[in-house]
């Protein structure tokens, strides 16, 4: 074993139990997010609401989730704060899918939803904050684990809910039999509404009962999923906050959150702060341009990779049962589930890789992949087979963009700023925004379009890139010009 592994295996079992808490908690973060896809029709029968009303609880998911990432940001100053909204916010998620069962309106649901969300929104914040903080210049490698873990998470999502679905019309009305959707339309339905904020468009064709006999089972895949939730992740929090001694009971011993605050952020003015924090005029002061340019970029560009990831996985389904593929129901219902798996198995993979190579060797391959692979899908648009092969290496190569970019810029910002939180909230707020477009493009201009939609914010990512590496070199040009003159003051200061 090399020096660099025994370090670095060092370095992971002194931080062992705050490692296996962030990844547990993505884990979670990762059933969660992955969930209401698949239950949203048996939800539209327990609201009885129409096909148009239910969709809007995923914009009121995701939205609340962009709200909750900045919010994240507020919760940074200290161990304390953090790890008790990590705390709060991993209970509400459970007690979320514990009253889902029993909001019987889609108001309802949908304030539930948000509320969800915005715990979601804080946890993906806070787990990506403390991993880099606690391993800095070496975090690219568990940052990969840790999202992971949030593939891990929405692979078995699926595994939870699809026992309970109801495979016909789950609201039988008096003409149930005559008008009532055949099971293959419901399985074409449910596949598209997969795919998060992706079903709002094209849906007014499916007219389902909202009035009838209500007939689901979906209650028990939501309590199975609270138990999972409830029980094992906020207990290995509060496990943690006990071992920091955070907590009143082991008040009697010196806290370590003291020796945290002063080591790891220094004054709170200078430790990672909320979204706006990077706005305060006295963080700012002295700061050179290219520090904000790079917080810029670096958002920019995790607002299109991630939108790329979210409007392939909402329209790939609706790509290729359009012309002119015209793929059958089950088969073009696995291409978002092989997706997600290349995107997990590509976080593992990189585990490995971001220990071999460098971040920005790893961006560089995997952003040149990602303009490959959609040049390709465009080329060969009319072959099923090569869609396939395209989803999963699309899936491989983007799976390590945000871990990778996210330590990347820690790194050339010495760990001093809110970049996190810029980053997080520009990648929540990109999958949003980018499926709305996207959804938007495809309904007046047809399937084509969502290729071409992709191909093109490939291109604009990857200049993207190319530019944030030239402001970086810029950036460290300047930052060591201003060490020089600092080293150079200091005999005049002392001197007399």
């Amino acid at each position: 074993m090399t020096l660099l592994d025994e370090r670095l295996w060092s370095l992971f079992k002194r931080h062992l139990q705050q490692t296996l808490t962030y990844w547990s908690v993505f884990f979670s973060f990762g059933l969660c997010i992955a969930f209401l896809g698949p239950t949203i029709l048996d939800l539209r029968c327990q609201t009885q609401s129409t096909l148009q009303q239910i969709t809007w609880v995923f914009f009121s998911q995701q939205f609340f989730l962009l709200v909750g990432s900045s919010l994240g940001g507020l919760l940074k100053k200290t161990l304390l704060s953090s790890l008790s909204a990590l705390l709060s916010s991993t209970l509400i998620i459970s007690l979320v899918f514990a009253i889902i069962p029993l909001c019987h309106h889609v108001v309802l649901l949908s304030v539930a939803m948000a509320l969800a969300g915005q715990a979601m929104g804080v946890t993906d914040t806070i787990a990506n904050l403390q991993l880099v903080k606690l391993y800095q210049k070496d975090s690219a490698i568990f940052l990969q684990a840790l999202h992971f873990f949030i593939g891990l998470g929405a692979l078995v999502s699926p595994l939870v809910a699809d026992p309970f679905l109801a495979e016909d019309s789950c609201v039988l009305g008096a003409n149930w039999t005559a008008n009532s959707s055949s099971s293959s339309d419901l399985q074409h339905l449910r596949s598209s509404l997969a795919g998060q904020g992706a079903a709002l468009h094209n849906i007014s064709q499916y007219p389902l009962h909202t009035e009838g006999v209500v007939i689901t089972r979906v209650s028990y895949a939501f309590w199975i999923m609270a138990l999972i939730s409830v029980t094992p992740v906020p207990a290995a929090v509060l496990a943690l906050m006990y071992h920091e001694r955070l907590l009143p009971c082991s008040s009697n011993s010196p806290r370590l959150l003291d020796r945290d605050s002063l080591s790891s952020t220094g004054d709170s003015g200078q430790g990672h702060g909320s979204l706006f924090g990077c706005c305060n005029a006295a963080k700012l002061r002295g700061r050179p341009s290219t520090f904000f340019i790079l917080h810029t970029l670096g958002g920019a560009i995790l607002f299109i990779t991630d939108g790329i990831i979210g409007s392939y996985a909402g329209f790939v389904y609706t790509y290729a049962v359009s012309p002119p593929l015209l793929m059958g129901h089950k088969t073009a219902g696995c291409l978002d589930s092989i997706f997600w798996v290349s995107i997990t198995v590509g976080r593992l993979a990189f585990i490995y890789l971001s220990y071999r190579y460098t971040p920005p060797r790893l961006l560089t391959f995997s952003l040149v992949g990602v303009i490959l692979v959609q040049c390709l899908l465009l080329i060969f648009y009319t072959s099923c087979v090569f869609l396939f092969i395209g989803t999963c290496v699309l899936g491989l190569c983007i799976s390590s963009v945000f871990p990778s970019m996210l330590a990347f810029t820690e790194d050339i910002l010495d760990y001093k700023g809110c970049a996190t939180t810029v980053l997080v909230t520009s990648a929540s707020t990109g999958e949003m925004m980018l499926q709305l477009l996207v959804g938007s493009v495809i309904h007046s201009q047809g399937s084509y379009a969502f290729l071409l939609c992709s191909t093109i914010a490939s291109f604009i990512g990857f200049c993207l890139f190319l530019l944030f590496l030239y402001v970086q070199h810029i950036h460290r040009n300047c930052h060591a010009d201003l060490s020089k003159n600092s080293d150079t003051e200091k005999p005049n200061t002392g001197g007399s």
